[in-house]
């Protein structure tokens, strides 16, 4: 049980689409060398754009919820025991206020803003805004998930030869995770690769991916799945860890989401034997 009850929904999306506007789109196309720079590597990328809506998404969340604490991927690189603080009893924001860096960064309109509400390390809600369409997606725990007055469902299960991946498969991935997805992808009828997993989340919300791995470099972050993962399951999807165990935002292991609980362990399987069938 939350000791309090959660704020309106409305009212974190209506606080999230007002800095994306403020914020980000105010920059999209007009960055300058001097507000680019990068992080572990030339790919990882931040931006004055990701930088400023993290400070701005803090002072307006926790304001909406007094007392609440912020996790978000910069502050996260200054403080990594903000990670731990997750589990904590009380309510923690968990925010990229700019998933899709790389592709913001060279122009291409494939980014969101992605936030999740947990306590205790048990995810409430979440919230994808995508600014470039004008949306946001979002739910809360046992409520179902919406865009709009549109309640969101997942597609429906196939058989995997005809399931659409939708997921990114980095060159910074270990060779083991390299093929451990292209033996997925090779099953599936269609991989789509949008380099943004709040636009995986989006596809799957709307019906037209049925499938996503997620965690193939390194530990999972929560960042970019608490939301999309609530989102999903509010939808009617399955998603697991590899190992089966049930994703949690605490959670740093690959994890897989599909339709349902049959398809999931068909694309599971097709991780490690590619000859069989789906």
């Amino acid at each position: 049980m939350t000791p309090v009850s959660l704020p309106d929904p409305a009212r974190v999306a209506a606080a999230i689409e007002e800095v994306a506007a403020a914020e980000i789109m105010t920059r999209f196309g007009r960055l300058s060398s001097s507000d680019v720079r990068t992080k572990t590597g030339p790919a990882d990328l931040v931006t004055v754009a990701d930088e400023a809506s993290e400070r701005r998404l803090k002072e307006v969340l926790t304001q909406l919820l007094p007392g609440s604490l912020m996790v978000g991927e910069e502050g996260t690189e200054r403080d990594p025991g903000l990670l731990d603080r997750i589990a904590e009893e009380r309510f923690t924001w968990i925010a990229d206020p700019l998933d899709g860096t790389h592709n913001f960064v060279h122009g291409v309109p494939r980014f969101a803003t992605i936030v999740a509400l947990a306590y205790g390390g048990r995810t409430l809600a979440g919230w994808i805004h995508v600014p470039v369409e004008g949306l946001t997606y979002w739910g809360v725990a046992g409520e179902g998930a919406f865009v709009g007055g549109r309640r969101l469902t997942v597609a429906p299960p196939a058989p995997l030869s005809e399931m659409v991946g939708c997921f990114s498969r980095p060159r910074s991935a270990a060779r083991e995770a390299r093929d451990r997805s292209d033996r997925l992808i090779a099953r599936l009828a269609q991989h789509v690769k949008l380099a943004c997993a709040g636009l995986d989340y989006v596809w799957l919300l709307e019906g037209r991916a049925h499938v996503t791995v997620n965690g193939l470099v390194g530990r999972l972050k929560p960042w970019d799945h608490a939301a999309g993962v609530l989102l999903h399951a509010e939808a009617g999807g399955y998603s697991a860890l590899l190992d089966g165990r049930p994703y949690a935002p605490t959670a740093r292991d690959t994890g897989l989401m599909a339709p349902d609980e049959e398809s999931w362990r068909t694309a599971r399987a097709a991780l490690d034997e590619p000859t069989r069938d789906g």
